[in-house]
């Protein structure tokens, strides 16, 4: 990560990456969590490439009473980001909006 490109693609990328993972692990759905390079971690619930110029936003998964959220970001501080198969309890998965 770190350096800036067409920023749809990289969510593009990133959504056939989760879909490659559940198909090859037989799942209904997967958990996408992104570390930043603050050390942060989020589990996602949807990302988009707006608004670009560098930049894309995520919607992190939130418990019961906090307040919506949206996260904007430079690809630049994505330090990873993680595909795995979902906690039973959390029922929520990832979805890749436009």
């Amino acid at each position: 990560p770190g350096m800036a490109g067409p920023l749809d693609e990289f969510v593009a990328r990133v959504t056939r990456m989760v879909a490659a993972f559940t198909a090859e692990n037989g799942l209904d759905q997967a958990e996408v969590c992104i570390e930043l390079a603050d050390g942060s971690r989020h589990m996602l619930v949807t990302t988009t490439a707006e608004p670009g110029f560098g930049f894309f936003s995520f919607t992190p998964h939130r418990e019961d009473g906090d307040p919506p959220k949206r996260v904007i970001v430079p690809i630049g501080a994505v330090r990873s980001i993680e595909i795995s198969a979902p906690d039973p309890e959390r029922p929520f998965g990832f979805t890749a909006t436009d």
